[in-house]
């Protein structure tokens, strides 16, 4: 695929994107719901090891290359990795899969009912990474915690910022300003990130056009003006930790959101299945997840 070819996929494909991309901290805790205890491990390079092998099974299971996931986001350490003897993302690309990258290097500490990016020193030479090996766009995630007025504009301001360098480098950038779902006022504070990514979108240049990953919203259909905006490539949806039966039922609300879900794509496979039970998991998740994403 092409960059248009892809552009294209995920503008219109009636599909979701899964959300590959564990990392750092959350990397042990995604293994054991694999089935791999801590003491099966030792050091980052075997951890990684052992989500890779995780990450290969999935991007190789016949049911992933099925058409119903049109796009990725891995992890910097897989895009580097290989898949069936191929940089994954060709392997990726080979399977009908638009590959995304994680630019952040996580979050900073919570102000203002907030957590912004850390400062993102490793970006300029991370995105220069990512176009030679064919990456389509990034993601990069925030966490909005409680309706306050300044911390919601700063977390947006900072997400379009760094989106307009990753554009700016030939990528398309994912905002994943993360409202977190068990917050007592996440109807008010949705609100307030719907104005301020509307006045954030309104601001881009001409032409430029940037993905949103947020959280489902409280009040189904919150998101609609955002979806029908002419910046806005696609929105998608991120499971918040929600189960899959949960996401699924909460997305098909929300018409035009499609869903990037980790948790709700990955939380029945297991190490110790046989290929065919694995598969079997695997796909039953992708095809619940793409009914509800093309949900009308």
């Amino acid at each position: 695929m092409n960059k248009q070819e892809m552009t294209d996929k995920i503008a219109t494909g009636q599909g979701f994107i899964a959300a590959l991309d564990q990392s750092g901290g959350s990397t042990p805790k995604a293994l054991r719901g694999y089935g791999v205890e801590d003491n099966e491990w030792s050091g980052d390079e075997e951890m990684f090891a052992q989500i890779h092998a995780m990450r290969s099974r999935v991007i190789t299971s016949p049911c992933f290359s099925k058409g119903k996931v049109i796009g990725a986001i891995l992890f910097e350490r897989t895009m580097d990795g290989e898949v069936d003897g191929k940089s994954t993302a060709d392997a990726l690309k080979e399977r009908g899969i638009v590959p995304f990258i994680k630019v952040d290097q996580g979050l900073a500490d919570e102000e203002n009912g907030a957590q912004m990016m850390k400062p993102l020193d490793k970006l300029p030479a991370l995105l220069e990474k990512s176009v030679a090996h064919g990456m389509f766009g990034t993601k990069m995630r925030s966490v909005i915690k409680s309706a306050n007025p300044k911390g919601i504009a700063d977390v947006v301001a900072q997400q379009f910022e760094v989106g307009n360098q990753i554009a700016d480098a030939g990528l398309m950038p994912m905002l994943e300003p993360e409202y977190d779902i068990t917050a007592d006022d996440r109807a008010e504070g949705e609100d307030i990130l719907l104005a301020e990514l509307q006045k954030g979108l309104d601001a881009l240049p001409e032409g430029r056009k940037v993905m949103l990953k947020l959280s489902i919203p409280a009040r189904p259909g919150h998101y609609t003006t955002l979806i029908e905006h002419p910046n806005v490539l696609r929105v998608v949806a991120l499971s918040g930790g929600y189960s899959t039966d949960d996401a699924c039922a909460h997305l098909a609300k929300n018409p035009g959101m499609i869903a990037s879900f980790s948790r709700g794509l990955l939380q029945d496979l297991r190490k110790g299945q046989s290929d065919g039970d694995f598969d079997g998991a695997l796909g039953k998740a992708i095809d619940q997840i793409q009914a509800a994403s093309v949900a009308e």
